[in-house]
């Protein structure tokens, strides 16, 4: 796939205090980079550089091979941005909203109107269409949003937090949409406070803290990252004398607990032990009812990584 978007040292000072710490990472053609981070992390200003709406001090943003900063306006008209903040005309239908953001990256004509259909069917606003939009729910007007962002088909479309505060089924066809943008090409950079979202979509993720990047990879490769131990629990036939001590001779198992007819063991993820616990299990007589593994949740990872302390 071809790298649209090449983020290269980036730093950005406020009043001498340095908010972006030279960061690194890149948006391929087909894919969703999701960008996770509490408050305060470096987010919103990475996004606000790369739209052009800030400068860096220093660093260069490449779009396919070239900086920038050389013919930003060209840039421009091959990025889609659909803002944290509602970007729309209230007085004004969910058409002419889209024909006017449109027509601001050049579209005319029969192309201006075609894009103007597709934008609308794609956010599922086709029949809303001439529907003034301060007559809108709020799940409409941030489906009208992203219609406003994609009519003239960008290539690399930046998504800031596009599902705050709207019901379950817009924020699932917004997230299928992104998905479909994706599989047609589409680059997109996605940010959000919802993991679940993250879970849904990403194909890679970037967790951004005090203006850095602290870890990059896919949910899995996260998980897996910080994930040390390895847990089951094991349902047996209730045995009030069951001896653990079988089980923590197995090699990798640190700790081992029974109550209640379920054995919780904890293990070294990177030791592959569990026959050998099973046969422990069975050498002392018991009868397996089930076995189950708890893994780390991208949830945890992000807590792990970033605190649970409350930000401003």
């Amino acid at each position: 796939m071809k790298t649209i978007i090449d983020v290269k040292g980036l730093k950005k000072s406020y009043k001498g205090k340095e908010v972006i710490h030279g960061i690194d990472f890149s948006v391929k053609e087909g894919e969703i980079l999701c960008v996770l981070g509490p408050n305060g992390a470096g987010k919103s200003t990475t996004i606000n550089i790369i739209t052009g709406a800030l400068r860096c001090d220093s660093g260069s943003i490449r779009y396919k091979g070239e900086n920038i900063y050389n013919d930003l306006l060209g840039f421009k008209s091959h990025l889609g941005v659909v803002p944290q903040d509602l970007a729309l005309y209230e007085d004004l239908s969910a058409e002419k909203n889209v024909l006017f953001f449109a027509s601001l990256y050049g579209l005319k004509g029969e192309e201006l109107k075609a894009g103007c259909r597709f934008a609308l069917d794609f956010a599922g606003l086709s029949g809303s269409a001439n529907d003034k939009v301060n007559t809108f729910s709020g799940g409409m007007k941030r489906r009208l949003n992203i219609a406003c962002a994609i009519a003239h088909k960008p290539e690399l479309l930046i998504m800031d937090e596009p599902t705050v505060g709207i019901d379950p089924q817009s924020r699932e066809h917004i997230l299928e949409g992104a998905r479909q943008l994706c599989s047609q090409g589409m680059a997109i950079l996605y940010t959000t406070h919802y993991i679940e979202e993250v879970e849904k979509i990403s194909k890679r993720i970037i967790i951004m803290d005090v203006g850095g990047i602290i870890a990059e990879g896919t949910a899995e490769s996260l998980k897996a990252g910080i994930e040390r131990t390895r847990r089951y629990r094991i349902g047996v036939e209730s045995e009030a004398q069951f001896d653990i001590s079988g089980l923590l001779r197995v090699d990798g198992v640190s700790d081992a607990r029974f109550k209640d007819g379920i054995i919780d063991i904890s293990t070294d993820s990177q030791v592959e032990n569990l026959n050998k616990i099973i046969a422990a299990l069975i050498g002392s007589g018991l009868k397996i009812n089930n076995i189950n593994a708890e893994t780390s949740s991208l949830e945890t990872v992000f807590l792990q990584l970033t605190g649970k302390s409350l930000r401003d």
